[in-house]
């Protein structure tokens, strides 16, 4: 059965992926994958993902900086290429607070100071975001609507539902990886989430159905599969969901 599945965020730039790529992709295609957002963690990334998404149409590229590089200048330096790309690009990221590697509060200021600035370049060029938030889901959501972003994307959220319930009603998205399948936070998450605020994602070459093999975004059926059990649906009525979901949010861009 052939599904118009978009894996929304992956890093498929990850030299992982440099002996086979090509191979992922066929993969990919024969699982019913339409289209795959390329994140990026630096000015590296971005290139090789316009690089890459030149060579195949259904990568779609997206340019950002890692909350963990708590770097002002590199940051600026990426924000001045994603206007210089604007026309090229479907979303910036990944983007956002880690608070699992920055752990001082001098750093999470400045964490905080660097993902404001990318929240308001996304405003500035009616982009969206696609965000990281490692044990700062509460602390990302709130300054999201803080500065009143309006397109959003929380990628693989590994908070509680309290802390994403405002961001839900805010009418930002939840993207699930495979993983899901083996987290129980991920599990309560999909449960208490309306079906209309959830996307899909496999975030390869991580986050995989295994911990110990490489991901890749022919998995992504396996998101599908676990949303619906959880969710006690079928499988057909999650694609349509998160299909319309992820036109909502990306546009035509993605298609």
């Amino acid at each position: 059965m052939k599904y118009n599945l978009v894996d929304t965020h992956t890093h498929l730039c990850d030299p992982v992926f440099d002996e086979d790529r090509t191979e992922v992709l066929e993969r990919a295609g024969k699982a019913g994958v339409g289209a795959i957002v390329l994140v990026g963690e630096d000015l590296s990334d971005a290139r090789r993902n316009l690089e890459l998404a030149a060579n195949h149409p259904m990568l779609k590229p997206a340019a950002g900086l890692y909350p963990a590089i708590l770097d002002q200048p590199q940051a600026e330096e990426i924000q001045d290429f994603i206007r210089k790309k604007r026309d090229k690009l479907v979303a910036i990221g990944e983007v956002g607070l880690d608070h699992w590697v920055v752990k001082e509060e001098p750093e999470k200021v400045l964490q905080r100071h660097i993902f404001k600035s990318f929240i308001e370049l996304a405003q500035e060029l009616d982009l969206t975001l696609n965000v990281h938030s490692r044990s700062a889901g509460r602390h990302a959501v709130t300054l999201l609507l803080e500065c009143e972003a309006t397109r959003v994307q929380l990628h693989a959220f590994d908070g509680k539902f309290s802390a994403a319930l405002p961001a839900a009603e805010a009418g930002y998205f939840f993207s699930i990886p495979p993983s899901v399948v083996r987290s129980r936070q991920k599990q309560k998450l999909v449960k208490q989430l309306p079906l209309s605020c959830l996307l899909v994602e496999t975030d390869s070459p991580v986050l995989g159905p295994s911990p110990t093999e490489r991901n890749e975004p022919a998995n992504i059926t396996t998101s599908i599969r676990a949303i619906a059990e959880i969710k006690n649906v079928s499988e057909a009525e999650v694609i349509e969901a998160v299909a319309d979901n992820t036109l909502r949010l990306y546009g035509e861009l993605i298609i």
